[in-house]
């Protein structure tokens, strides 16, 4: 790649990487603050998971009107989610109406990704390369790069030689597809798949899917939201905000302060029952030792286990779809809308691979070790490089020409998931080491766009130019979240959590999992204490 000459480089205070809510909030809060800032972009418009992932059946998983922005009352006022659990085009379209609301696309640059960015010690300040080849140089560089924004890029032997239409969940066409009358073959049980599956068993003549692992879901009871919810949404707004942002969850979800075990099979049985009746992720609130306690979670895997069982008609179909190797919601809960009913239908069809595995793509479709299929089309719904993956993939080099990736070869180290040592003004949203995707994301990103602002304000209020995450604070966190994980369940699943879904990747727990009230509680800390943990200084 060209270096672009010293006259063409642009001065900027902030450049931010990404343009989905993260970005569009942390420009925001920048012009705030009177900085002149730069969002780059890779897509040709806002929206971030939103704008890539238009497969069939994609929606949020979490209620429509709590993944949402609460910095404005007046946006809430004027936007009117239709549902329940809003689809992938009505979230881009919030996102679109944000980015025109508050002006940001002035200051966007799309179909643009950033290659590099080097941090220059004597200047104190990055210089943020393209993969046009244009340059900027800031004070600031934020990565607002999303959690799942980079998938694997999966692929089997043969995988070239087929002749039908191959398709991946994570970049489905932007025109979307009619697979009317196909038989498709459908790759994947994850999140993505288990809203994909019963939208595409609907049109088409034959699906087969292909699971390896089977995950635990929850009924969504999706829906029109009651005009009466609606209203008491806006009347109560400032509670129930304040009330998640105080949850472990960064969402209402009723959590009770009861153990499991304490319950009597029949308490817990009705429990269960009424959190199944309401939808989503409010089992998570049944009890306090779910994700915990083996014992008390192997009373909400079997409840899981009776309902999956009472659905799919099919016995040996419902054993199949009922996890055994991990803990209920150890990975992470899916949230559906008739998936398991859709292994009733006569033209879906469940293949273990486990007993099975794949051996090869073929030119007419695919064969495990027990049998060939013929397609005309494969969907590929294998998941993401999630949290380090964005970032990974750009060449970040700190202090002394650090390089991020270097750093982070045997996992990744963050202080609060905010910032790395060694890598002065660079802050991560969402980042690891902080509880991300174990939340309400939209909780989150405003946390951490308004964590951030308050400190380049401090700064600036105290002629302040660099701050840094100092080497023994960030072991102290790293090691606080590592502690952390081992109080929980997740370490017992081979998940993406755990970076596990990814050849070669560390295996270390990524978020942080003592929940968004305690987190951000310590962030508070943190900032009430002028910064502790970071080296601040006038100059670099």
């Amino acid at each position: 790649m060209a270096a672009a000459a010293a006259a063409d480089v642009r001065e900027i205070d902030a450049i931010v990487v990404g343009a989905g809510f993260s970005g569009m909030y942390m420009l925001i809060k920048l012009r705030e603050l009177g900085l002149t800032a730069q969002v780059i972009e890779a897509g040709s418009n806002v929206g971030g998971t939103w704008y890539w992932n238009r497969y069939p059946g994609a929606r949020v998983d979490t209620q429509s009107l709590e993944y949402s922005f609460s910095f404005s009352a007046e946006l809430e006022q004027e936007w009117r989610w239709s549902e329940r659990y809003a689809p992938q085009a009505e979230l881009l379209a919030y996102a679109e109406h944000v980015a025109e609301r508050f002006d940001l696309k002035r200051d966007i640059r799309f179909h643009t990704r950033v290659a590099a960015a080097h941090y220059d010690d004597a200047s104190s300040q990055w210089t943020v390369t393209t993969d046009a080849g244009d340059q900027y140089r800031a004070r600031f560089c934020i990565m607002a790069t999303g959690c799942l924004s980079v998938p694997t890029e999966v692929t089997f032997p043969g995988i070239e030689s087929f002749k039908g239409a191959l398709y991946r969940t994570s970049r489905w066409p932007r025109e979307g597809l009619d697979l009317s009358g196909q038989r498709v073959g459908f790759i994947g049980t994850g999140s993505s798949g288990i809203q994909a599956i019963p939208v595409l068993a609907e049109q088409v003549a034959q699906l087969t899917v292909f699971q390896r692992t089977p995950n635990y879901s929850m009924p969504a009871h999706n829906g029109p939201i009651p005009d009466e919810d609606l209203q008491a949404w806006q009347a109560n707004r400032e509670d129930y905000r304040a009330r998640s942002r105080n949850t472990a969850l960064g969402f209402l979800y009723d959590p009770t302060d009861r153990s499991a075990l304490d319950a009597t099979p029949e308490e817990r049985e009705a429990e269960y029952e009424r959190r199944w009746q309401v939808g989503g992720f409010r089992i998570f609130g049944a009890y306090t030792d779910i994700g915990t306690d083996l014992a008390a979670n192997a009373t909400a895997a079997e409840f899981a286990k009776k309902k999956i069982a009472s659905i799919v008609k099919d016995p040996a179909v419902a054993d199949l779809l009922t996890p055994k190797d991990h803990p209920f919601a150890s990975k992470r809960l899916c949230v559906d809308t008739n998936y398991y009913a859709t292994y009733n239908r006569d033209n879906v069809r469940l293949v273990d691979l486990r007993a099975t595995p794949i051996d090869r793509i073929t030119e007419t479709g695919l064969a495990t070790t027990g049998e060939s299929f013929d397609f005309d089309a494969i969907v590929l719904a294998t998941g993401f490089d999630a949290m380090t993956g964005a970032i990974d993939r750009i060449d970040i080099r700190g202090r002394d020409g650090a390089v991020m990736k270097e750093r982070w070869a045997e996992g990744p180290r963050t202080y609060l998931g905010l910032m790395v040592a060694g890598f002065p003004n660079l802050f991560l949203i969402t980042g690891p080491g902080s509880p991300s995707v174990l939340s309400n994301m939209m909780t989150s990103i405003e946390q951490h766009v308004e964590w951030i602002a308050d400190c380049l304000a401090w700064m600036a209020g105290r002629q302040q130019a660099v701050i840094e995450a100092s080497p023994a604070a960030e072991d102290q966190w790293v090691a606080h979240v590592d502690e952390i994980s081992t109080t929980t369940l997740y370490p017992h699943a081979n998940s993406w959590y755990m970076g596990a879904n990814v050849p070669g990747k560390p295996r270390r727990f990524l978020p942080y999992a003592a929940g968004v009230d305690v987190y951000r509680a310590h962030c508070a800390e943190v900032a009430a204490r002028d910064y502790e943990g970071f080296v601040v200084s006038a100059a670099g």
